[in-house]
């Protein structure tokens, strides 16, 4: 059975996670500082020490994922510590202050740790959701795969529309030039091809055209104009190539909106590190901050 990193040997980081969390509420009931609890008692100073420690650590596993060399323990070992750990990071550090939450440097430290935190939750999420959902769409194919299957349909429909018209060649080619798949990150996040619906929507033009009859021809949309075409002047000839037409136009709008999906699902499986990453730097200069305010300035 295929373990994830939540479950990763027998959830074995979890059981630490939960003991370093019970060990840490326990010795912070247990203990009386002989006022409001807060960091700057002995405890304090030992759940702030272990806290500083962990983030130091967590931050680690950007360097330990990229080390091809290997290390103590296997990648997914570590990342499963990294999240269950991570989190256990915010019982530590509030017992560590003594629930104690002010307008200063302290509290914007915890703030962002917690943006981190949860950023990473959005991360594991992702990690064990969108490849599920990245292999469902692709239907056995790759990326590489069904682009080139649209571009051999491009291809094609060009060839058909060549022996049509020049009017819908010409709307074939721009349907060409317009898509688009990829490009920038709002763009991939929603999943838009930037084909031309025209083409890709004749068919169901084909069946409005009848109650469509009463309109002037100049005053039709274009892609009933084109349909009109099909109806009135094509020739048999014509209109069993204008029919391969849309099937092909439809069979690429199909992929390009499958291409679509793939890039969404690995932009979204991406994204959050763009916030991850610069925040949990963020939080270790914020640390650094937090460590020598405390000791020589409070």
């Amino acid at each position: 059975m295929h373990d994830s990193i939540l479950t990763y040997a027998k959830s074995r980081y979890l059981w630490v996670a939960l003991a370093l969390g019970a060990g840490a509420l326990a010795a912070y009931l247990w203990h009386d500082p002989g006022g409001p609890p807060n960091g700057g008692t002995w405890l304090g100073y030992t759940l702030g020490t272990i806290g500083a420690a962990l983030i130091v650590w967590l931050m680690w596993f950007g360097v330990r994922k990229r080390s091809y060399a290997g290390g103590i323990g296997t990648l997914r070992g570590w990342l499963s510590a990294h999240v269950y750990l991570g989190t256990t990071l915010i019982l530590i550090v509030l017992l560590h202050a003594g629930f104690q939450l002010h307008w200063n440097l302290h509290t914007f430290t915890f703030v962002l740790m917690l943006g981190v935190i949860f950023s990473g939750f959005f991360g594991v999420y992702a990690y064990l959701r969108y490849p599920t959902l990245m292999t469902r769409n692709r239907e056995s194919a790759t990326r590489d795969a069904m682009l080139e299957e649209i571009a051999e349909i491009d291809q094609n429909a060009l060839a058909l529309a060549d022996g049509i018209d020049p009017k819908i060649h010409a709307l074939v080619l721009r349907s060409i030039q317009n898509t688009r798949l990829g490009g920038g990150a709002w763009t991939q996040l929603r999943a838009r091809d930037g084909s031309d619906l025209a083409l890709a929507s004749l068919h169901e033009a084909m069946a409005a055209r009848e109650q469509r009859k009463e309109m002037a021809t100049s005053e039709m949309p274009t892609m009933f104009a084109m349909v009109d075409f099909l109806a009135g002047r094509a020739t048999d000839k014509q209109g069993e190539a204008m029919r391969k037409l849309i099937d092909l136009i439809s069979r690429k709008k199909a992929l390009a909106t499958r291409v679509a999906r793939d890039i969404q699902f690995q932009a979204l499986m991406e994204v959050w590190l763009y916030l991850h990453v610069p925040l949990s730097f963020a939080l270790l200069a914020a640390l650094i901050g937090h460590i020598v305010s405390s000791f020589f300035y409070w």
